[in-house]
């Protein structure tokens, strides 16, 4: 079992060949109310390349993951994605004003300070879960609240 950073693991598949992904600061902001979506923020590495499939968590009836698109007048708009393609080798970041996970029908506000499990489905690591710390209304990651 491969240890990685936020608590996550990787579950043991039947086969030779695991691809690993590697979670980095998973972190969300907090939410002033629960009927509204929060938004959560990570960084993923694939060792042989993957594709992050779903992800779900018990506080949130849905997550999405959304990518940000600018049209030609400037103008951005959030974009579902099925699926994010990860490349081998490469990190890909979900950060504020980019793509990041949309947390929907919360069953409670996301409170400074408290942390809850979010799980990632990949095509070929399987299932990842991780510990997703909660940070102020206006942060801008995790180093925004050493």
């Amino acid at each position: 079992m491969k240890h990685f950073l936020g608590a996550a693991f990787i579950a043991a598949l039947p086969t030779l060949s695991i691809a690993e992904v590697t979670v980095t600061s998973p972190w969300a902001r907090a939410t002033i109310i629960a009927n509204r979506p929060g938004a959560g923020y990570l960084s993923l590495t694939s060792d042989t390349g993957d594709r992050l499939l779903s992800v779900s968590s018990p506080v949130a009836g849905m997550v999405m993951i959304h990518a940000v698109e600018t049209d030609g007048n400037g103008v951005s708009r959030m974009v579902h994605l099925d699926a994010l393609d990860l490349p081998e080798g490469e990190t890909v970041t979900l950060a504020p004003g980019d793509m990041h996970l949309m947390l929907m029908q919360l069953t409670q506000k996301l409170e400074e300070g408290t942390s809850f499990p979010l799980t990632l489905t990949f095509e070929t690591a399987g299932e990842i879960a991780v510990e997703v710390r909660v940070l102020g209304i206006v942060a801008t990651g995790p180093e925004s609240a050493e």
